[in-house]
């Protein structure tokens, strides 16, 4: 599809040593001639030719500039970011689902870091690593201290460089040195198993874009164990998003052809765009559709749609339109809010700037900015309530960001006198020095929303949440 919001916007700015006299700058927006205003580029010009010449000391000119740019973007919203080189490319790497390090899915334990599970066929499951193996040394640095993106980086690297890990394999109670060479890593993001005669469980962690061609194949091999499915479970807990042609494609696996998913609305003629269930809208290249290998009966089994307040961005464009299409039943808390587009537009060879250029709408016409999905069945994390999901922050909570464009935004004040009273008890706690309540593992026997979602869709009672309060309501539209 020709038309993906990605759209390259180009400036150049001369400048001198000194204040510019002379400004004569027009920007392009898709055809019309939009002209600067000179009065502020001049100041703009006169106040880096004072740095440049009257700092205590000297300045790197290009630096200056990169910050000055860095600066003017993200006054706008958290979302817009002006990338430098090592930026641009991790954002790449993230987007692709490719980087190079030694193929590990972690999480931390106790100021550890806890092996989830290695990725197949990576260094690390070459090396024998398990899940539940701890790293406590990566080379020489203790990871006692370090944060888990800290710790990522560290292990992180260029291709064929080694990393030494110091493992902790509690069952065996011992730790012992292995030494990993870095290569390019392909991440899955997308899991899932037969939970039950009957009943299956997939999880997108991530919209990359590999995402449907796995999405296809787990569905495929789940359906050659069990052809007889009865009900499944898509689980978006805390996906953060990812592109957007992979959540129309997620969405269309489940919905009838052609029905809108998601709709997109800004200043630009081009963000203003429907976006279908239908390959036209979703496919990156010529060939196949991967979708056309799914089972039929995906199209009509009973579905349960997991969520909670990671779910942010792509992950709630799928909730919206499955649940305004009452095609699943949304379980679980209300998502985090981002409904905005961001545009990657390249400045060069490797630097760009991502920029909010839009609002996203549910098919119905309900905005996702600062309000989010709120679930049909409102579902705790843990059968205790929900440890967790008031201490993490939405996009509400954001400073700068922008509103729904749908009326103000109303706080709740029991939302905040709940938020404040977790927060006072994760304090109480962690004084008292017992141990820190965790999150059970997705899709595991311990998953008490799951264990929820299959009894939605066995027809069996639904522990529901008797605390959650939901912040920004909004009523939904019906066309």
């Amino acid at each position: 599809m020709s038309h993906k919001l990605k759209i390259a916007g180009w400036i150049s700015v001369g400048a001198v040593a000194g204040a510019l006299t002379t400004v004569s700058l027009q920007t392009v927006a898709r055809g019309s001639l939009a002209p600067l205003p000179l009065e502020e580029l001049q100041q703009l010009a006169a106040v880096f030719g004072m740095v440049k010449t009257d700092y205590v000391e000297a300045v790197d000119e290009h630096k200056l500039i990169q910050d000055a740019i860095a600066g003017m973007v993200s006054s706008l919203d958290p979302h817009s970011q002006y990338f430098d080189k090592k930026s641009f490319k991790e954002f790449r790497e993230g987007t692709s689902g490719r980087f190079v390090g030694v193929g590990i899915e972690i999480s931390q334990e106790d100021g550890l870091v806890k092996v989830i599970a290695p990725i197949e066929g990576s260094p690390a499951f070459r090396a024998g690593l398990k899940p539940n193996d701890l790293i406590t040394k990566i080379d020489d640095s203790a990871v006692k201290g370090l944060s888990l993106n800290e710790a990522v980086k560290k292990m992180r690297g260029e291709p064929n460089t080694k990393v030494m890990l110091t493992i902790y394999r509690k069952d065996e109670n011992r730790s012992f040195p292995v030494t990993i060479t870095r290569e390019e890593i392909r991440t899955l993001s997308v899991k899932g198993k037969v939970v039950e005669p009957g009943y299956g469980w997939i999880r997108v962690s991530q919209f990359q874009e590999r995402t449907v061609e796995d999405f296809v194949r787990k569905l495929e091999e789940m359906y050659r164990q069990e052809p007889n499915m009865k009900g499944m479970v898509l689980d978006l807990r805390n996906d953060p998003g990812g592109l957007l042609d992979a959540a129309v494609a997620i969405s269309a696996a489940f919905l009838p052809e052609n029905v809108t998913v998601v709709s997109t609305n800004g200043q630009l003629p081009e963000s203003k765009f429907t976006y279908k269930a239908a390959p036209e809208y979703y496919q990156r290249r010529a060939g196949a559709d991967p979708l056309r290998r799914l089972p039929a009966g995906l199209k009509s089994v009973p579905l349960v749609v997991l969520v909670n307040e990671g779910s942010a961005s792509a992950s709630e464009i799928v909730a919206g339109a499955l649940q305004d299409h009452h095609r699943a039943t949304v379980l679980g808390s209300q998502t985090f809010g981002k409904g905005s587009v961001q545009t990657v537009r390249p400045l060069g060879p490797d630097t760009g700037l991502k920029l909010t250029t839009a609002r996203y709408y549910t098919p119905s016409g309900r905005s996702i900015q600062a309000k989010g999905i709120v679930p049909d069945v409102l579902v705790d994390e843990t059968a205790e309530g929900n440890v967790f999901s008031l201490l993490r922050t939405r996009e509400a909570d954001l400073e700068k960001h922008i509103g729904s464009g749908q009326g103000p935004e109303t706080k709740d004040p029991a939302v905040e006198k709940a938020r404040e009273e977790a927060r006072k008890k994760a304090e109480e706690q962690a004084k008292a020095g017992g141990p820190t309540p965790r999150a059970p593992e997705y899709g595991t026997e311990k998953d008490f929303q799951l264990a929820q979602a299959v009894n939605q869709l066995k027809g069996r009672p639904v522990l529901v949440s008797k605390t959650q309060v939901v912040e920004n309501k909004q009523d939904k539209k019906d066309n």
